[in-house]
């Protein structure tokens, strides 16, 4: 089991369950505006700003193993549309619960799992208390990812951007260029090229003709 490393009370993140005195049973509620951290979010996507007033609401229990911490994330979340490119921005509410175990939970009584490798894939994920304290980030980070859209749009019915030129279809939707099927255009570029050649040959052989009335009249 990993403990958490020198946790610093100082941490907006880091709380303090020592008023709970492992009663199981005892209850406090916390409310605290933080700074977001860095990279909340999904990276490239959408996320929290770093530094973006974020309001936490606590409720931490004490039971047998630990304390278990309830609690909802709310913030302003921006990013962009990944239809159109703008920049858009949502109200992210997360919710997350989390239980953070006593270090010394298995020699308090906590019914250990009956195969080996469970016991310690259980220990791997589980998050432990330091001298009383928790570290939220981590659980914060994971919350605020799931409760974020993958794929945000500006709005439902976004209609993207053009192909051809690249124009935000939502602002002119009667957008649209002449398609021209490749299969005929060089067919038409023929058809082209032999009718300007046609008129050239008419053009030139007018004069011939003229000139010989011209003879047979003198």
């Amino acid at each position: 089991m990993a403990l958490n490393a020198r946790l610093d009370h100082r941490n907006p993140l880091v709380f303090d369950t020592r008023e709970l005195g492992r009663r199981p049973g005892a209850l406090q509620r916390l409310t605290r505006e933080i700074d977001a951290p860095k990279d909340l979010g999904i990276q490239g996507v959408i996320g929290v700003p770093e530094g973006a007033p974020m309001e936490l609401e606590l409720r931490l229990e004490s039971v047998m193993e630990g304390v278990l911490v309830t609690g909802t994330a709310r913030a302003q979340a921006k990013g962009e549309c990944v239809r159109c490119l703008e920049p858009l921005e949502l109200t992210l509410e997360a919710d997350f619960q989390e239980m953070f175990s006593y270090p010394d939970a298995d020699e308090r009584g906590r019914a250990k799992a009956t195969e080996p490798d469970d016991d310690a894939e259980d220990d791997e994920d589980r998050l432990y208390l330091e001298d009383g304290l928790f570290d939220l980030e981590p659980v914060l980070r994971d919350a605020v990812v799931l409760a974020l859209p993958m794929q945000p749009v500006c709005q439902d019915d976004c209609l993207g951007l053009c192909s051809e030129c690249g124009a935000r279809l939502t602002d002119d939707p009667d957008h649209h260029h002449d398609a021209v099927d490749i299969r005929w255009a060089a067919l038409q570029g023929l058809a082209g090229s032999l009718e300007d050649g046609e008129k050239d040959e008419m053009s030139g052989g007018a004069l011939p003709s003229a000139h010989a009335d011209e003879k047979q009249e003198k």
